[in-house]
């Protein structure tokens, strides 16, 4: 007796057991409040709308006890067809779980006989429960309360539709008793986040009593790792500073994102689980082929679930969707199997993680600064299964990380005309990057870097532009123009600024030195400034409509300026030139006279 009391122990040291002659029995009741004969199921957190539907397995007298519990005596079946469909299911609960003869339930059992079998087997309530808490009473499948409501959830209910948070008080008719409580299915609707509960058995009548839902809504998580550099070791191990809901990144840099999904923690409850995640990737991201893994993390440890247990579906075409679907198998994710061999274990605690790979492609959206930012959307969205007594699947609250991306447009004028060059040639040279391997890298036509010099050339009125860039610091060198004098080779710096809540980045600005010649923006051209030799910049000129940068670069011509009477000064200096050197003879002549003259 003792020994079963101690295993029913329930929530906030309160114990509350069912009483059959004497013999304890097992409930998931929480709360005693003043009432008569109703009970209430609160819902779990965020899993609104839920209704109810009622079953009553055993028809009783319920009177309350001194310590908080309630007693059942004068146990009745509540009709002929449960009777029927409880034996059996008990039935074959004992044929698998191979019981002594002694241990199994009378051929011919009365309902008292059904209430000791059930006290005698059941499980201890908290095993099915993640935190292993009596308020996160779970029923696992193979427990014998399971298979009692697995084999009444088809028949009629003695009430549907009872409204979460509202009391339920049993008609005369039925009266009190032992009640199976279980999700009605029109309250969980294609597409929505809710779930529904374990199986509740309670005791219903004396005082009134509040149960809980057995169940929590699984929810998806998606990160994007900013810092390139730091995935040299095992994806797993990257901390979690790393991981943020927007980054930047050069187009065709390879940039890690990372799903994860939770599961309900009444996992346990479910003969198989549906589990799919669905990554809506824009058309200016490219999935990368192979980079794919997927993980069961237990309590900072990950184990890697091997491929055969589930199906990924790539983006292609028109859709651009990323699906990665644990159906594969004919349990769902209970039939995920790891990936070396090693032991997989997988609860409500459990979450499930993927990586991957992508790259920004041509056709990403360029950011811009201030109030033209445009980003580059990532969207997850997690599909399970949300009745643990029926099919069924929810989907969860989406969840969007942010990559974004720059571009530069160089405008090459004639200092003194401030009039557009054509025909003059630049590079780019990543100086400072937060993607070390970036450094020292060029930067190429199509936005890529590589370690190859790419020259870029103005034309079509002066300019070139690059899309793609990634936070950093660049270095700009000019190649020669015949006829100009070269300007040194300058720096620029595109900066970011992230939001307050870390979300998004809510500010870029270029940050570069500018002089008479170097200018953030467009020259301001207007009556009297040409010709001063002296760029100015052109008010709200420093990113263009698509959101790219402005740098203007002014050059200096050379120009050779025809002189008159040229011949004329050439010859006089040749005389003059002539007459010197005639003087200096002479007086080296004389010195040298006067010194023999006096030797003699």
């Amino acid at each position: 007796m003792s020994k079963n009391i101690a295993r029913l122990a329930v929530t906030a040291g309160l114990t509350a057991a069912l009483s059959f002659g004497g013999v304890m029995a097992p409930v998931t009741m929480a709360f005693a409040a003043e009432g008569d004969g109703s009970i209430t199921i609160s819902q779990a957190e965020k899993n609104d709308g839920t209704t109810f539907k009622a079953y009553q397995i055993f028809k009783a007298t319920v009177t309350d006890t001194a310590n908080g519990g309630k007693t059942a005596q004068n146990i009745t079946w509540a009709n002929e067809t449960v009777s029927a469909k409880v034996v059996n299911a008990i039935n074959s609960w004992e044929k698998n779980h191979s019981l002594k003869v002694e241990d199994g339930l009378p051929s011919k059992p009365t309902a008292q006989e059904v209430a000791d079998f059930l006290m005698a087997h059941a499980d201890d309530p908290t095993a099915g429960s993640p935190d292993g808490k009596n308020e996160g009473t779970r029923v696992t499948t193979d427990n014998i309360l399971y298979a009692v409501a697995d084999a009444v959830k088809n028949e009629a209910p003695v009430k549907s539709g009872i409204v979460a948070g509202t009391s339920w008080t049993p008609d005369a008719e039925n009266g009190n008793g032992y009640y199976l409580f279980v999700t009605d299915g029109s309250s969980l609707a294609p597409g929505n986040k809710n779930t529904g509960t374990s199986p509740i058995f309670a005791v219903v009548g004396g005082s009134a009593v509040t149960v809980c839902e057995k169940t929590s809504i699984p929810t998806v998580e998606k990160k994007i790792l900013n810092d390139s550099n730091v995935t040299s070791g095992a994806i797993t191990g990257v901390t979690e500073a790393h991981w943020k809901d927007a980054a930047d990144s050069q187009i065709g840099q390879e940039v890690s994102y990372r799903l994860t999904g939770t599961i309900a923690d009444n996992y346990a409850s479910y003969d198989s689980y549906s589990y799919k995640f669905t990554d809506q990737l824009p058309e200016g991201l490219d999935y990368i082929d192979e980079s794919l893994s997927v993980y069961a993390l237990n309590n900072g440890a990950y184990i890697e679930i091997s491929s055969t247990s589930y199906n990924v579906t790539k983006p292609s075409g028109s859709s651009r969707d990323l699906v990665v679907d644990f159906n594969k198998g004919e349990n769902g994710l209970k039939s995920a199997t790891a990936k070396n061999g090693e032991e997989l274990v997988i609860n409500g605690k459990t979450k499930i993680v993927v990586f991957y790979k992508a790259k920004l492609n041509a056709s990403a959206n360029i950011a811009g600064a201030n109030n033209q930012l445009k980003v580059n959307p990532n969207t997850v969205t997690l599909e399970y299964s949300n009745n643990p007594m029926s099919g069924g699947t929810g989907t969860s609250a989406s969840d969007t990380v942010e990559d974004y991306t720059y571009g530069l447009k160089i405008n090459k004028v004639d200092l003194g005309t401030e009039r557009a060059l054509n025909g003059a040639k630049f590079t780019i040279k990543v100086k400072e990057a937060d993607d070390e391997t970036s450094t020292d890298m060029f930067v190429q036509g199509d936005g890529t870097l590589s370690a190859d010099e790419y020259v870029f050339t103005t034309d079509n009125g002066g300019y070139f532009t690059v899309r793609g860039l990634d936070a950093g610091t660049y270095t700009v060198t000019e190649k020669h123009l015949d006829g100009y004098a070269d300007i040194s080779p300058f720096d620029f710096k595109i900066v970011p600024t992230m939001s307050e809540d870390g979300t998004k980045i809510d500010k870029v600005t270029l940050s570069m030195s500018q002089t008479d010649k170097l200018i953030a923006g467009i020259n301001d051209d207007g009556e009297g400034k040409v010709g001063d030799n002296k760029l100015e910049v052109k008010t709200g000129t420093a990113t263009n409509d698509d959101g790219t940068f402005n740098i203007t670069v002014g050059d200096t011509k050379q120009v050779g300026l025809p002189l008159t009477g040229l011949n004329g000064v050439t010859f006089t200096w040749i005389a003059g030139g002539a007459v010197l050197c005639i003087g200096v003879a002479h007086l080296i002549r004389s010195r040298k006279q006067a010194e023999e003259s006096e030797q003699e």
